[in-house]
């Protein structure tokens, strides 16, 4: 066993420096915290300070300690020399005088900061059950097996062993896995099986070849008797019965292959004129058929979290029955049909008898009919209510009392209200402080609420805003978990305003989305002419709470269809809101999603543009409903709800769960121009409720105005946000996923933080007017928005100020070409 396996370069880059490393990886492993200063501030000497500070950013960055603990390149020695203010960096030699002084730091860093050996126990028991556990299950490659391994080591602390040690390790672990393959496959056959496979391998005296050789010779010509000797060849194979054999003990991925089918469309590429394969053309085409697939969810990534196969997510078999009842109980769903169609059947019957009732006397809705006789609702168009005079003194004089105030201000006087940046925790190292982290993060939500890059706030005087205290803080503190965890302190803060009680009770929400162009080359993004022109961009689906604060948000490339992910933001926030009914744009509804809506105990309201164009259904064929009767002409097929009632009850009760997410159903219910029985059961359901929403929607011109009003809210979040995300010309310039929903995440909190703000000082302007005997209106107080910016400088402030000698007319010194470029990422529009 070896390490033959390993590239070169995967040997020369183990556990050592291959050159200066990146910006982001001096911020990331090299910056020293104030925990880190402390302890390297106890070392005698400048050369022995940073000498420890070197062996302790070392085996954070590699995993692993130096023979010669100073053999790193220059640009790490003045990183960490700066930061320690050590102006002589050549006094690093005399770090090596006293033999074993490094050997005694190594000792002390590793008991501070936890690292083990490769051999402790029970760390090395454990890297092995996950070495085996990976390798029985997933189809990696050595190679890859040694780097997935090495950045575990590295992740879990436990210092790297020599790469011949790894390498024989992770051949071991792969021996042991084909060992236990062959010993369970060689279990399946029976002996008369047996026997019969190893005849195949046995050479007759008269034949030249073995008989498996024989059978894997697939015909050479199109024949008659080419096609006897074919089947001939298939009965014999069958006869051998290995395809009964159960091998449910070893995993998929140990069988599976693709089955590479070329379309037509690519047919006159993949095959030439001569009829031989174009090994170029053919590798596109492969590509895109596995790349379709994945998208379609035809095809799945055994191990994976975005590509897997939902399917194999949902509740099934014992966990399944175990838990149905439960579900049911959840849901508030019966566990047979029948009850549950009856009612739907009774509330379909009131909500036509209603509607039909008071048709005659609204007189925003008609029912005409085309030349063919089919008929159609046509339902007017919502007219602007006109504002009371009451409400507009009210809302001149609030915004007239809101203090002038700057960006930065805002976000810490919130952070001191509510301590929503203590849930900004470093990822690793729990115990890794600094002193003032609240300006850094302060001045890490202006540069990626506002899209200016870290330039424009970048103090070289002040150390919680020099570049590499920024870089560090952002590397380290902001990740998707902290900022979901800030926002729910400010969407809890919120709901404890005696204003916003005005406004409701966070149970309706609206979703919609935010387009971003995307100027960069990247994966993570698609083209729409009409929102993208010429180039490409991606989505940001939001939720807003009739509160005015922001819930949840899902980057999409492109503009996918907002159907796939309506239920997401219900589902997988985490905020303290519970709301039960979502509004949206017309984009966001299908059959599909009424129905999983109401299995959910959700209350789906979208704005239909085109609602006199809906179809309206029955459950009963020979009901009358009245004018409404011909409207009425679809009937719902029953039997397809009752015969898939447990996999439409196993579909929902995996989602509330959790064990399988929205996204990934979404996509399974909608793949593909043929929809699945279980999709058509749901859309089925989804009829049926989609047409108790729009008799409501019909007949009540309040409910109407409602679902206007939340959009508008969520209109005018968006505005907002605009305002906030000036820099750059408003474009998204992150080249991955994990940064552009780190991003925009981070935009969402920050007007989170501003609606914050602006609702408590509207309280305490409001209670200041009804100390001043001001009668406030309940509508009135409904009708104002914390949505306002006018009064918050989001743009910085210039400085005018001279330096003496600047004045005297003396130059300002040149930037060091060599040095660090401090406006690297300065680029406003």
């Amino acid at each position: 066993m070896s390490s033959r396996f390993l590239t070169s370069e995967q040997q020369d880059s183990y556990g050592r420096y291959v050159g200066e490393p990146t910006k982001v990886q001096l911020a990331n492993y090299f910056y020293l915290d104030d925990t880190a200063k402390k302890l390297v501030q106890k070392r005698r000497g400048d050369y022995n300070r940073l000498g420890f500070a070197i062996q302790l950013c070392t085996v954070r960055f590699l995993g692993t300690f130096l023979t010669n603990p100073i053999d790193v390149p220059p640009g790490v020695v003045n990183y960490l020399a700066a930061q320690l203010k050590i102006e002589d960096v050549d006094c690093l030699s005399k770090y090596l005088v006293r033999f074993n002084t490094h050997w005694e730091h190594t000792l002390i860093i590793k008991k501070c900061y936890g690292y083990r050996d490769f051999n402790s126990q029970p760390a090395h028991w454990r890297l092995v059950r996950w070495l085996y556990q990976r390798a029985w299950s997933s189809g990696e490659s050595p190679s890859m097996m040694f780097d997935l391994t090495t950045a575990r080591l590295v992740e879990l602390k436990i210092l790297l062993p020599g790469v011949t040690v790894l390498s024989r390790l992770i051949s071991t672990v792969r021996e042991r896995v084909a060992h236990r393959t062959w010993k369970i496959l060689s279990k399946l056959p029976n002996w008369k099986q047996i026997e019969q496979l190893e005849a195949l391998i046995v050479v007759d005296e008269k034949a030249k070849s073995t008989p498996l050789e024989q059978l894997r010779k697939s015909p050479t010509r199109s024949s008659g008797p080419a096609l006897v000797n074919a089947l001939n060849r298939l009965v014999k194979i069958r006869s051998l019965g290995v395809s009964k054999l159960d091998v449910s003990q070893i995993p998929p991925i140990r069988f599976k292959a693709l089955l590479k089918i070329v379309p037509k469309k690519w047919m006159n590429w993949v095959v030439t004129e001569d009829g031989s394969i174009d090994r170029h053309a053919y590798t596109f085409c492969v590509l895109e058929q596995i790349l379709e697939g994945l998208r379609r969810r035809d095809l799945f990534v055994s191990v994976g979290e975005r590509w897997s196969n939902p399917r194999a997510k949902l509740l099934q078999g014992k966990a399944w029955l175990e838990a149905r009842a439960s579900v049911c109980r959840t849901l508030n769903l019966n566990c047979q049909p029948e009850p549950e169609l009856k009612v739907l059947q009774e509330q379909l019957n009131q909500a036509y008898s209603k509607t039909a009732e008071n048709l005659p006397t609204n007189s925003e809705v008609r029912i005409e009919v085309d030349k063919k006789g089919k008929y159609s609702l046509t339902i007017s168009n919502l007219d602007k209510l006109d504002e009371p005079e009451s409400y507009l003194k009210l809302k001149e004089k609030v915004e007239s009392l809101l203090p002038l105030v700057d960006l930065p201000e805002v976000l810490l006087e919130i952070n001191a209200k509510t301590g929503f940046m203590e849930e900004f925790t470093h990822l690793n190292e729990s115990f890794a402080r600094v002193s003032d982290l609240e300006i850094s993060i302060c001045a890490i939500l202006i540069a990626q609420g506002c899209n200016i890059g870290l330039s424009p706030l970048v103090r070289k005087g002040i150390s919680a805003l020099t570049r590499g205290r920024l870089s560090w803080v952002e590397q380290n503190y902001f990740r998707p978990e902290t900022i979901i965890q800030a926002n729910a302190r400010l969407v809890e803060a919120q709901r404890k305003i005696p204003l916003v009680k005005s406004w409701g009770g966070g149970e309706v929400a609206s979703a919609d989305g935010m387009r971003f162009v995307v100027p960069v080359r990247t994966l993570n993004a698609g083209a729409n002419s009409k929102y993208f022109k010429g180039g490409r961009g991606i989505t940001y689906y939001n939720y807003t709470s009739n509160q005015f604060t922001g819930f949840h948000g899902v980057v999409i490339p492109g503009t996918l269809r907002d159907s796939l992910v309506v239920l997401v933001g219900l589902l997988e926030q985490q905020t303290s809101l519970r709301p039960r009914e979502l509004m949206t744009d017309t984009s966001g509804y299908s059959d599909v999603i009424f129905g999983l809506f109401w299995l959910l105990g959700y209350q789906f309201s979208p704005r239909l543009a085109d609602a006199g164009e809906a179809r309206f259904w029955r459950l009963d064929s020979s009901a009358d409903y009245g004018c409404l009767d011909k409207l009425a002409r679809f009937t719902v097929k029953v039997e397809l709800i009752e015969e898939n009632w447990d996999d439409i009850l196993r579909i929902a009760g995996s989602l509330r769960l959790g064990t399988v997410s929205a996204m990934e159903i979404m996509r399974a219910l909608h793949r593909g121009k043929k929809p699945s029985t279980i999709a058509k059961a749901i859309g089925e359901l989804g009829k049926i409720t989609k047409t108790l929403y729009l008799l409501n929607y019909v007949d009540d011109e309040a409910y109407r105005r409602r679902i206007l009003t939340q959009l508008n809210r969520g209109e005018s979040r968006h505005s907002l946000a605009r305002a906030l995300f000036y820099g750059r010309r408003g474009e998204v310039r992150q080249r991955y996923r994990e940064g552009q929903e780190e991003q925009l995440g981070t935009l969402g909190l920050v007007v989170n933080v501003l609606v914050l703000w602006n609702t408590c000082y509207m309280d305490s302007a409001l209670n200041q007017l009804r100390s001043e005997g001001w009668v406030l209106k309940d509508d009135d107080l409904a009708r104002l928005s914390p949505l306002l910016y006018s009064h918050i400088n989001m743009l910085g402030r210039y400085q005018f100020n001279l330096p003496e000698e600047l004045k005297d007319g003396a130059m300002r010194p040149l930037r060091d070409a060599e040095a660090e470029d401090e406006l690297a990422d300065l680029e406003l529009w």
